[in-house]
């Protein structure tokens, strides 16, 4: 059995076309989830919305602070790895689970592969790139999105044949269910009329731990929302971030500011494809509105996605309000649907190429 382990939401995205490719091809695939995310929204729901078998096993990890979840995740992944003796164990993204499997896997001479492997932000203030760098350490095959991934790996010292560019398996999954997302008409749920509202999603630490960072980022997207409403699904770390700073009351009471829960898969595919701009502090979405041809305001001083930028529609804008309302106004001048280009290998099928590369070395 080859197995991919998972433990957060953007995995789950990622894991999907990779266990239908292996399945395609005839080979036995198992999904192991961590439980990082655990909760229906946070898990569940995309489980069931991205059509994906329930996993062989839930380690029940949890929350906790970043040593006692990787603790707790390297702990049952020993034990799973130990009882089903996997041939292959595939990792994904850069969240705890992905480190933890990785170096559980490398540890007990599993092979192990990395999907989304070399990418960079530089900030070494991220947990996730502290996760990403030792992931590509430990791991025997490099499966990379994009030309600078292959760059910074071998800039690392990354033995040449090592790396396999694959493309993006979170189009794949995007391509595959945006019908499905269209046909819900979720935007029009709320009132909205396609290419007349924008989306934000807000949820890393270096926005939502410090209150003036948050209320900043909040009285700046209060300016925007005078132009067109803004529809925010909140983390529910976001939202207790806000409770806690006495900020609920902007997030519910700024005129056309939407507020909301977590989405699942197909919802907020259903909404983010209609918008006329996405602010976000997240690393799919980045991907995804660039696919789809929509704006992206990154409210991030980094990022490990350099290719959304020269490439696609993002722009990085970082956390400062004036500057935030400033490239939003630039943003909302700029006709919709105008042509882009989308990144090599981004065309739906790096599941396939994935699995025809796990292969060829087993």
């Amino acid at each position: 059995m080859i197995v991919t382990v998972v433990g957060a939401r953007p995995n789950f995205v990622k894991a999907a076309p990779i266990h239908s490719a292996f399945c395609a091809a005839g080979v036995e695939h198992g999904i192991c989830h961590t439980g990082q995310h655990y909760d229906d929204t946070m898990a569940k729901v995309f489980f069931e919305d991205l059509g994906m078998p329930k996993p062989i096993v839930d380690l029940g990890v949890g929350s906790g602070t970043h040593a006692e979840q990787t603790a707790a995740a390297m702990i049952g992944l020993e034990r799973f790895f130990s009882e089903r003796q996997p041939q292959a164990v595939l990792v994904v993204g850069d969240v705890n689970s992905t480190l933890a499997a990785a170096i559980v896997a490398a540890k007990m001479g599993v092979y192990s592969a990395h999907v989304e492997a070399g990418l960079r932000s530089r900030d070494w203030t991220m947990p996730e790139e502290v996760n990403r760098v030792v992931t590509d350490t430990v791991v025997d095959l490099l499966l990379t999105p994009s030309e600078d991934a292959d760059r910074n790996l071998l800039s690392e010292g990354s033995a040449p044949d090592t790396i396999v560019r694959v493309g993006n398996v979170m189009i794949d999954a995007l391509q595959q269910h945006l019908p499905a997302a269209r046909s819900l008409g979720v935007p029009a749920r709320f009132g909205l009329r396609p290419q007349q509202y924008a989306v934000m999603t807000l949820h890393r630490p270096s926005n939502v731990d410090d209150v003036s960072v948050f209320a900043g980022i909040l009285n700046a997207v209060a300016t925007i929302a005078r132009r067109l409403p803004v529809v925010f699904p909140i983390h529910p770390r976001t939202r207790a971030n806000a409770a806690a700073a006495g900020l609920t009351s902007l997030l519910d009471q700024t005129p056309g500011l939407l507020p909301l829960d977590p989405l699942g898969y197909l919802e907020f595919l259903s909404l983010t494809c209609e918008a006329r701009l996405v602010l976000t502090d997240s690393g799919g979405l980045q991907e995804e509105t660039t696919v789809l041809g929509i704006p992206c305001l990154t409210l991030r001083e980094n990022t490990e996605r350099p290719v959304t930028i020269t490439q696609g529609t993002n722009r990085l804008v970082g956390s400062d309000p004036q500057t935030i309302i400033r490239e939003a106004g630039r943003a909302l001048e700029q006709q919709p649907g105008l042509p882009h280009r989308v990144p090599e290998l981004w065309d739906g099928h790096a599941a396939e190429r994935i699995v025809d590369a796990v292969l060829a070395r087993l």
